[in-house]
């Protein structure tokens, strides 16, 4: 797949990431960045501005672009640690890539340990989510799933608490316990979280609102819930 961008291509490269082949604009001249890239003994043609924006359909590519191996999605039981309390997200149905590489980075920087995604009604790890998450897609263990409601039961089963988010409810993101795993789970952009997946939560919560606009785009939604959950 074509990724692109300085932060999705160095941190592919400290990943050891494959990279196929790698695009530099004829005219780049950022030689910090040319010097990572020798000292890291990476080789890339030189193509034309034009070439580049043919190959990122025109997107922000900052003079470089790199074919590089798909990423790759873990099975639950790849994450799954009983020895400690951890916290993961589960999102059911985010279709804008920009709202998953925003949360992919937030969850980088807090450390999260997994996303679950379903395979259906959802949106893929591609160059957009790269992008947006300025890297942080190497380093998120990302789970897809057949089912969000049976991946909700499996946690359950490993003693993970599971957390909606609902307007509706009296509880607020401080009354989510700390001394136990977690995950939380975010809603589509429009819909929010299916009924029957708010069913099966073991808390609801909301993010008190002060103002006279009463939502939030998901992606902030799930950096104030990550954060949140921390100790």
């Amino acid at each position: 797949m074509i990724v692109y961008g300085k932060n999705v291509i160095r941190e592919a490269i400290f990943a050891n990431r494959p990279i196929y082949q790698l695009y530099l604009d004829e005219k780049f001249q950022d030689h910090h960045f040319l010097n990572f890239l020798s000292d890291r003994k990476v080789t890339y043609s030189k193509v034309s501005k034009g070439e580049l924006n043919r190959l990122t359909d025109n997107a922000l590519h900052q003079g470089m672009a790199a074919d590089v191996k798909d990423y790759e999605y873990l099975e639950l039981l790849d994450v799954l640690d009983k020895s400690k309390h951890q916290r993961f997200l589960i999102l059911d149905g985010i279709e804008d890539p920009h709202n998953l590489g925003a949360i992919m980075r937030t969850a980088e920087a807090v450390q999260l340990d997994g996303i679950i995604m379903s395979r259906k009604g959802q949106v893929p790890l591609n160059a957009t989510v790269a992008k947006v998450s300025s890297g942080a897609i190497e380093h998120v263990p990302v789970v897809l799933v057949s089912n969000i409601n049976q991946a909700i039961m499996s946690l359950k089963k490993e003693n993970v608490w599971v957390i909606g988010t609902d307007g509706g409810t009296d509880k607020t993101i401080n009354d989510m316990p700390k001394d136990c795993s977690l995950a939380i789970v975010l809603g589509n952009e429009g819909e929010g979280i299916r009924p029957l997946v708010k069913q099966n939560c073991d808390l609801l919560v909301k993010i008190p609102m002060y103002g006279k606009i009463n939502s939030l785009n998901v992606s902030v939604a799930a950096a104030l819930m990550m954060y949140a959950s921390l100790k």
